[in-house]
């Protein structure tokens, strides 16, 4: 397993390093000029990512962030209404990018885990009014970060997109995680996208490739957001270099994404064995694992700090007693006893 200075680093599954293959890829990719539709690795890996995911097309864009906001930007125009979940990576991590460049504003819907239900869509959504903004796109998440990698089934995702369609929505999944969405419940990326009109998801956390996202759609739809990624700075000439590391991602690494869930599982039910500790087993279905603190004991922040301090674990405070730690191909068996063992001497200390 290779580590960033030699800590057990389970901050995030953004922090995956290349594999030697990628490397290797990235060194003999083939490249041209993308902003002129020259790039041949590039023009690969959009087809197979559109594949991936049963759309007609796909677009290669720099991170997650940028290519939501492409999303929101190419389905809205100013002024509109957008439906997001109340905690929803789009509304709370990504800048009020919304707002800010594509001037729409955002209408938050509780969610139960993430999870946003065809009556309480049918709840929010107004009726035609001089006063109201016009609804014309929602959002979900899949899996869902703030609810712990908690996650959509293609009936739930069904049920939601009838409703927002029947009501002249476009709908959008931010599936930054989609394959560990898709591997938890042994069925296919596309199945959790058939009914939406585009997806988004990264290359870069649990597949492990350095750089990049995928924005996957109709034709048409892929056509203008290409127009808005150029206007956004996304433009890239010789990305192919980039392209050929998601290539490799999305052919050899999905599959393995299982023993993340595994070893997040395993380290779930051990931490929920330790004092002042508590871990929602029931949501842990993917990578992600948060650990309650209990206040009595202590901070979320001071547990991160002692776990740095004890061990070089490094691990993020996702709020005042929530700590996450989130498993990938770079931590394994011996890291997980590391992490568990560590908690347990700070907690017992």
């Amino acid at each position: 397993m290779e580590h960033f200075y030699k800590r057990f680093d389970f901050r995030s599954d953004t922090v995956t390093v290349p594999t030697q293959v990628m490397r290797e890829a990235m060194y003999k990719a083939e490249v041209g000029d993308d902003v002129l539709g020259e790039d041949p690795t590039i023009q690969r890996l959009e087809r197979l990512a559109a594949d991936k995911v049963g759309k007609e097309a796909a677009l290669f864009v720099t991170s997650g962030t940028q290519g939501n906001l492409v999303a929101v930007l190419t389905h809205t125009k100013r002024g509109d209404e957008v439906i997001l979940e109340s905690e929803a990576h789009i509304y709370y991590y990504e800048v009020g990018g919304m707002a800010a460049l594509g001037g729409v504003i955002p209408r938050l819907i509780e969610g139960e885990a993430g999870i946003i239900t065809p009556e309480a869509l049918k709840k929010a959504l107004r009726g035609e009014n001089i006063h109201f903004p016009s609804a014309s796109l929602l959002c979900l998440e899949n899996s869902h970060n703030r609810a712990g990698g908690a996650i959509w089934t293609p009936n739930q995702v069904k049920s939601v997109a009838e409703v927002a369609q029947e009501r002249g929505l476009h709908v959008h999944v931010d599936g930054a995680r989609l394959f560990n969405a898709a591997i938890a419940q042994n069925c296919e990326a596309s199945d959790l996208v058939a009914p939406v009109d585009s997806v988004m998801f990264c290359l870069s956390k649990g597949l492990g490739a350095p750089v990049g996202s995928m924005l996957a759609g109709s034709a048409e739809f892929i056509n203008r957001a290409r127009k808005m990624r150029k206007m956004l700075g996304g433009g890239m000439r010789q990305a192919g270099i980039l392209a050929a590391a998601g290539i490799v991602a999305l052919e050899s690494m999905t599959e393995r994404l299982g023993d993340d869930h595994s070893l997040a599982l395993k380290i779930g039910q051990a931490l929920s064995d330790i004092p002042n500790v508590s871990v929602d087993l029931e949501r842990l279905k993917t990578n992600i694992v948060l650990a309650e603190i209990d206040p009595a004991w202590g901070s979320a922040e001071e547990l991160v700090q002692a776990l740095e301090a004890s061990g070089e674990i490094l691990a993020a405070d996702f709020g005042p007693q929530t700590v996450r730690f989130v498993t990938h191909k770079d931590v394994g068996e011996h890291d997980a006893a590391k992490l568990i063992e560590t908690v347990k001497q700070i907690m017992e200390g």
